[in-house]
């Protein structure tokens, strides 16, 4: 009779699940929240939205850890298909950034008699993409060396390197989110400023968010490492979470770039 109800397939037909129902009201919760705050109702429901999503979050990545790590599921074409999902979700990603990107060359190549003919626009004082952001580039683009130094040590067997790695990436994605709140703090301008603030904000502040998301999905994996997660062979969790890595850092570069050196117009360069 056992043999009846083997497996005879390599996919994995997962249990069924609350969390996608869960985790869809809590986003849902958290989206009305949000609009509720911009109207100045109280920050209550975008809370209460947030640890819904924070919630479903770690049960449901709980739970996949388990069905990889602990029970086998995750057999090699069910982390083929992982990784086309990832591949698609970056894939959405790239399109989100697009819109922000789209937004800002369309106000910058096309200024308005509003913005006085110019970009940027009167009264703007822009950053100099040479101190802070500059800095936050070269960080970005070191924790990016870094992860992958994690990558190959995992890959060649080498735990102590993988810590290591993960470590040094952990770290420089926090001083990356310290010096980009420091610059929000002491921006000459404000959100409501205009169409070039609205937009530097959108892009680098969405940015901003991603490379914290991508600190907390690195932080995780570097606990599973220290609990010994991970092989050579398998390590699908880590692999995602690098893959996020490097797509956070090419869209500063393009940012950087794009923002903060093309889009100072003709302003000093250093000035």
């Amino acid at each position: 009779m056992a043999d009846a109800h083997a497996k005879g397939h390599d996919y994995h037909l997962v249990d069924p699940s609350p969390w996608p129902a869960v985790g869809a009201v809590a986003a849902f919760v958290m989206a009305i929240g949000l609009v509720m705050y911009m109207y100045d109702m109280g920050p209550w429901l975008l809370v209460i939205g947030l640890v819904g999503v924070a919630y479903t979050m770690v049960v449901w990545w709980r739970d996949v850890i388990r069905e990889g790590e602990h029970q086998g599921h995750h057999t090699p074409i069910v982390q083929l298909g992982l990784r086309y999902g990832m591949v698609l979700f970056i894939a959405s990603e790239v399109m989100f950034f697009v819109a922000w990107f789209w937004a800002f060359f369309n106000a910058s190549l096309f200024p308005t008699e509003q913005m006085g003919d110019v970009w940027p626009p009167e009264g703007i004082q822009v950053f100099n993409p040479w101190h802070l952001p500059f800095v936050n580039t070269v960080i970005l683009l070191l924790s990016g060396t870094t992860v992958t130094w994690a990558h190959h040590a995992l890959q060649h067997g080498d735990r102590k390197g993988l810590v290591q790695g993960l470590i040094c990436t952990v770290v420089l994605g926090a001083l990356f989110s310290c010096i980009q709140a420091y610059e929000y703090w002491h921006a000459p301008f404000a959100f409501d400023s205009g169409i070039y603030a609205s937009t530097f904000f959108m892009a680098t502040g969405f940015h901003g968010a991603h490379v914290l998301i991508g600190t907390i999905f690195l932080i995780v994996c570097l606990f599973r490492a220290t609990a010994g997660h991970f092989k050579p062979d398998h390590h699908f969790g880590f692999e995602a979470a690098a893959w996020y890595w490097h797509f956070v850092d090419v869209v500063w570069l393009f940012l950087f770039f794009c923002i903060y050196l093309w889009g100072k117009g003709d302003a000093p360069l250093f000035g």
